[in-house]
């Protein structure tokens, strides 16, 4: 069936360079630049730490998973963080892989510290599209789960059906992300999602899997409408604690591509402090 195809290569599949060629001349995009900073290639990714960053004391630092690399490199520069940018192809699975192995994650941050001379504080995951699948691989794992200060998930939360689609979603595909988002709204962590109207068919959309991280912690959206980051529409929240949701109107490749985009401004939302 090629529209089925069609419409699941519009979601989390496709690498962030062909999203991106999707884009209506009229959207909203950030100006693609090379900040100016220090950058160290990794065992998995590329360390930035951006020009005036102060790194005598703990540096704050968010790891981003599925975009070029210029777009978290630009968000860092703006937010004055330093960012560890993942980009490893298409699917989830790719991304879950190399962070299956518990050590890998604790592995990178101390890589990225000898590296770059520093020492972090403040440690966040931020992931677009399927990038997911790597926080919720790195999310598995007790320590990590520790370490981790927040989660920012930008329209990329995903989850298989179980058996027939009216059953629901499948609850461990989704368990460490509900657990993390009740952390944080009791106020020990921090979380924000992001979705779009994008209906993928065969397996759960970010709409279905952000209802059921609204459920566990019974909470009911907000109706909203107004302009949001990159000129999105913004059409409704939640928010509880230190767990925010927000969800936007669009179904189509560049509505998606929009909140890529709009990763600096989702960056103003954390706090950066423990």
């Amino acid at each position: 069936m090629p529209g089925r195809v069609v419409l699941i290569a519009v979601l989390s599949v496709l690498p962030a360079n062909h999203l991106l060629a999707q884009e209506k001349p009229q959207r909203v995009r950030l100006k693609q630049e090379t900040p100016k900073g220090t950058r160290e290639k990794l065992s998995i990714g590329k360390l930035f730490i951006p020009e005036g960053l102060k790194t005598d004391g703990p540096v704050p630092l968010f790891i981003h998973f599925h975009s070029a690399a210029w777009i978290p490199e630009v968000a860092a520069s703006k937010r004055q963080t330093a960012v560890i940018s993942v980009n490893l192809g298409q699917g989830s699975a790719v991304y879950a892989k190399p962070f299956a192995d518990p050590k890998a994650f604790h592995d990178l941050l101390q890589e990225a510290e000898t590296k770059g001379g520093v020492k972090f504080g403040v440690v966040g995951l931020t992931a677009w599209s399927a990038g997911y699948g790597a926080v919720r691989a790195i999310l598995q794992d007790k320590e990590a789960y520790e370490r981790v200060d927040f989660v920012l998930l930008i329209d990329g939360m995903h989850a298989g059906y179980t058996d027939k689609p009216e059953k629901g979603i499948v609850p461990e595909h989704v368990e460490v992300f509900a657990r993390f988002s009740a952390d944080a709204a009791a106020g020990n962590k921090q979380m924000i999602v992001t979705h779009s109207e994008i209906v993928p068919a065969t397996y759960a959309s970010t709409t279905e899997t952000a209802d059921y991280l609204l459920k566990r912690l019974d909470l009911q959206r907000e109706k909203v409408d107004k302009e949001g980051p990159m000129k999105t529409r913004q059409m409704s929240e939640a928010k509880k604690g230190r767990f925010t949701l927000i969800g936007y109107a669009g179904k189509e490749a560049a509505d998606h591509v929009d909140q890529l985009h709009s990763l600096p401004e989702y960056l103003k939302w954390v706090r950066w402090e423990k």
